[in-house]
């Protein structure tokens, strides 16, 4: 899985076009970041700027963007609705996708340290990042704003965490962590009125509502009187769902109703489970949810989230391509009720641009030509993951086929869990494909390395073996996964569907030329080792599973055929 981070520093410029084309440029020419969105606003006069790629990509394409701003933003002239304490107010990173929140931490405190030090912009560390407590919410740390400035860093408990405790009189400060991808989320509804909606909203909202009485004549709670406590105040009752806001407003453009709400943490609360008890508590008021819409993007893991509760409603098997997931998630949550919702460009995982074309981007025929050339990658080691992979898939196909016939309803969860896993060993030998070719070039790359001395000499050489290594655990893992492919066979053969008993064979064979082909590029590429300890590790594992797979690829092709032979 590649690794993706979010970043969004919100600039405080919302009005001069050419600045903010101006920073977001200096953010652009970072090789391996793509800019997602630029939101600019008059009113507030603060652009928001989305970006995401790989890890070094992205901290570098940050920090460019605060330098820049550092440079033509002037915040002793700035002005806004909005509060702001600096030129680049705040940068967040958001860990998306083969990232932990760790990685995200450790790059948001190198990237703020970078900017303390060579920008000299005073630097607050927030969110999961904060190394003080009272420094983990962004309205604490901004409170003064940059008119406030002087005076706090005079405050020895308001030091900055890198950079100098003086004031950048252009840039201000700058506060950076890492935090949970935000979702902003609308859910519609059969009316115009937005009390409705409003009074949906305080249920499921984490910080609930004021008690009220139900007035007889409404089902609106918000027209029942508000209970009190003996000082005066409201007696509170908690929302429904935590980390989550939500308001009620009428949308002219659409002419309905919404439930307007912002997700601060969709891993705790789900768009499901949120949207589900929207529809319930909407037919307790005599109205309809009709859709949602999704403002901005959303990450891959929240759609499949939805779609595997979908589908598990609807006692279908969760054993299948990612993007049928994605489709039933789209569909369950009406996400094209009001405006289209296209998944390459509202999945932030998609949407993310590829400097090179995948193999498996490839149409059949591109990447059988591709393979005929005369270049030595893709070669032998793409092609045993890519037959892995089609015995992956055949082996989810049989599952699926399985666990939708009513005579094998007993054995529905244990075909369920095969199609689960068939699907993630085809995504990962998929992955595999791309991923031998990778590993060549990386060999490639390390012997180009110029070796003019000694020290050049030993980094070289630690690199080629570096690369040559992992130019062998790439066909060893491919060898492995196609093992388990055959092992998943042998219990289809057994007991799937008896009419795709040949599917679940065939799964084996080509699963076994995975296994077979992977051994070889393990083997050839041994020869540029070294180290005698690990050939000899790896040529043990490569025997080891030759003929455990040769064996157990025997026993389903005689079962198959004793099934078919019947």
């Amino acid at each position: 899985m590649n690794k993706l981070i979010e970043c969004v520093p919100n600039f405080s410029e919302g009005r001069n076009q050419n600045k903010i084309d101006d920073i977001v440029q200096h953010m652009s020419t970072i090789s391996g970041i793509t800019v997602l969105d630029v939101d600019p606003g008059p009113d507030t006069n603060r652009t928001v700027v989305t970006i995401v790629g790989s890890p070094d990509a992205v901290g570098e394409a940050a920090f460019q963007g605060i330098k820049r701003a550092s440079e033509i933003l002037d915040m002793s002239q700035h002005s806004g609705t909005h509060p702001r304490m600096g030129a680049t107010d705040v940068c967040p990173f958001i860990p998306i996708s083969g990232v932990t929140d760790e990685e995200c931490i450790a790059l948001s405190k190198q990237v703020g340290k970078r900017v303390g030090d060579e920008l000299g912009i005073p630097v607050y560390i927030y969110e999961k990042s904060a190394q003080k407590s009272e420094r983990i919410k962004l309205p604490v740390i901004r409170k003064g704003e940059y008119e406030g400035l002087t005076e706090k860093l005079k405050d020895k408990n308001w030091k900055p965490d890198y950079g100098p405790a003086d004031l950048h009189i252009k840039a201000g400060a700058t506060v950076m962590g890492c935090r949970e991808f935000l979702i902003a989320y609308n859910i519609n509804l059969n009316t115009k009125d937005h009390r409705l909606a409003t009074d949906i909203a305080f249920e499921l909202r984490e910080t609930g509502r004021s008690k009220r009485i139900p007035n007889q004549n409404s089902k609106n709670l918000l027209d029942g009187d508000i209970v009190r406590n003996e000082d005066g105040s409201p007696v509170k009752v908690p929302g429904m769902f935590k980390d989550l806001k939500g308001i009620g407003w009428y949308v002219d453009m659409y002419n309905r109703a919404q439930i307007s709400i912002n997700f601060n943490n969709y891993k705790v609360s789900t768009l499901h489970d949120v949207f589900d008890a929207a529809c319930k508590l909407a037919d307790e008021r005599g109205i309809r949810v009709t859709g949602s819409e999704l403002v901005g993007l959303i990450p891959l893991e929240a759609m499949i989230m939805a779609g595997k509760h979908y589908l598990k409603k609807q006692n279908r098997s969760l054993g299948v391509p990612t993007a049928d997931i994605v489709e039933c998630a789209i569909q369950s949550l009406g996400l094209n009720d009001v405006t289209d919702f296209i998944p390459k460009e509202k999945i932030i995982d998609y949407a993310v641009k590829s400097e090179n074309r995948p193999l498996m981007d490839l149409d059949g025929k591109e990447f059988i030509e591709e393979l005929s050339t005369n270049s030595p990658a893709p070669g032998g080691g793409s092609v045993a993951a890519l037959a892995g992979a089609l015995g992956a898939a055949l082996s989810s196909m049989v599952a699926a086929l399985t666990h939708e016939k009513k005579e094998f309803i007993e054995l529905k969860p244990e075909m369920d869990q095969i199609g689960i896993e068939a699907q993630t060993l085809k995504d990962r030998l998929t992955f595999l494909v791309d991923e031998d070719t990778n590993s060549f070039n990386k060999v490639m790359e390390a012997n180009r390395l110029s070796a003019n001395n000694e020290d050049e000499l030993s980094i070289k050489n630690e690199a080629i073996e570096f690369a040559n290594k992992y130019a062998i655990e790439i066909p060893m893992e491919t060898a492995e996964k196609c093992f388990r492919v055959i092992e998943l066979a042998d219990i289809l053969v057994e007991k799937g569907n008896p009419n795709s008993v040949s599917d679940a064979g065939v799964a084996a064979e080509v699963a076994l030329a995975g296994v077979s082909g992977a051994c070889m590029n393990v083997l050839i590429n041994l020869s540029s080792i070294e180290d005698e300890d690990y050939c000899d590790e790896m040529s043990h594992r490569v025997e080891e599973i030759i003929e455990k797979a040769e064996s157990m690829e025997k026993v389903v092709f005689e079962k198959t055929m004793n099934i078919i032979n019947k």
